[in-house]
């Protein structure tokens, strides 16, 4: 049974706005209640640093959203696009980055 994580990758910048609040509280739900049961489960990590501890974490958030197979994320995220990708300037100045891999471990 092969398993597919969706990371969306918030990469960190000196000039970064991020509201961490509006993300937890609001858009986590919203991509929760639109992918409905296409979604499996979702973590999300709040970068602390890149490994050294005086530099900042490459990437300020990384969300990984687990679903059944690409089909079933294909099938269900065009149809949401829309409203969640114009939700994303209510919580961050950040240009997010996808990347759909498949979970061996």
């Amino acid at each position: 049974n092969i398993m597919i994580k969706v990371s969306v990758l918030y990469p960190n910048s000196e000039n970064l706005v991020f509201d961490k609040e509006y993300y937890l509280d609001k858009h986590v739900p919203l991509v929760s209640e639109l992918l409905g049961e296409a979604l499996k489960n979702v973590q999300v990590d709040f970068g602390l640093t890149n490994g050294s501890s005086d530099e900042s974490a490459i990437y300020v958030v990384i969300t990984h959203l687990t679903f059944d197979s690409i089909e079933s994320f294909q099938n269900i995220f065009p149809i949401h696009a829309e409203e969640l990708l114009s939700d994303i300037p209510r919580f961050t100045n950040s240009r997010p980055q996808l990347q759909i891999s498949e979970i061996i471990i």
